[in-house]
């Protein structure tokens, strides 16, 4: 029904929020200290908030928790992965 649906604004900006919120997780450790762990608590960072927010999306799927947090983290991972590999053809690194 059309009429039950939001505001495309409304959409809009809780996407907005959303992806910003959610992109400056991984940043947190390059932000308050550069230090040669960085990386991987940015990754560990990531992978927990990738984890939470597929379980919580189990909420409104009705699948197991379990499940919608470990699907959550291994897309992530592949899309990390692939970022990753992406960056290492062109010669990109963080030193």
């Amino acid at each position: 029904n059309p009429e039950e649906l939001g505001s495309p604004r409304g959409a809009a900006l809780s996407s907005f929020f959303a992806f910003a919120f959610g992109s400056a997780i991984p940043l947190l450790p390059f932000l308050f200290a550069a230090t040669d762990k960085s990386l991987s608590l940015s990754i560990a960072l990531s992978a927990v908030s990738l984890f939470i927010v597929g379980a919580i999306l189990s909420l409104f799927t009705g699948r197991h928790a379990l499940y919608s947090g470990l699907r959550m983290l291994v897309i992530g991972a592949a899309a990390g992965s692939a970022t990753y590999l992406i960056g290492r053809l062109l010669g990109v690194s963080l030193a």
